[in-house]
């Protein structure tokens, strides 16, 4: 008895874990939408496909003017690779949700190194939208 127990948490741990692979995949290519449009310089485009938490804490125009004075000077992408990817529940300054924490190694035209932090969260819809966005 005490097997089966042991053999049916482990096939529902499995599933909650193939259930965050599946949602951390589709937080992925979210991020990775968002990020092509303000790769491509369409700040606005990408302010529209944010999460409603974003577009509370920052205007459209703002969010434009803010990209323009960090995003341009860096120049075009050469390379960007996924260093770390985080499923948080609750994160400090937001509210309750499913947030996945994506931290990206970002080489720019004009700096070598930075760390871009991309944050989608879960919608109450079900789908993935960014909610954060830093660079360092």
């Amino acid at each position: 008895m005490r097997a089966s127990l042991l053999f049916a948490g482990l096939l529902l741990g499995g599933a909650v874990f193939a259930q965050d692979a599946a949602s951390g995949d589709t937080a992925k290519t979210a991020a990775s939408e968002w990020l092509a449009l303000t790769d491509a310089g369409r700040y606005g485009a990408s302010w529209d496909k944010a999460a409603p938490v974003f577009q509370g804490a920052i205007s459209k125009p703002g969010w434009e003017q803010a990209l323009r004075n960090v995003r341009m000077p860096l120049g075009a992408v050469k390379s960007r690779r996924l260093a770390s990817a985080q499923f948080a529940h609750n994160l400090p300054g937001a509210p309750a949700g499913d947030y996945f924490v994506l931290q990206f190694a970002t080489q720019f035209e004009n700096k070598a190194s930075a760390v871009e932090t991309v944050t989608p969260m879960k919608g109450s819809d079900g789908n993935w939208r960014v909610s954060g966005y830093f660079i360092k």
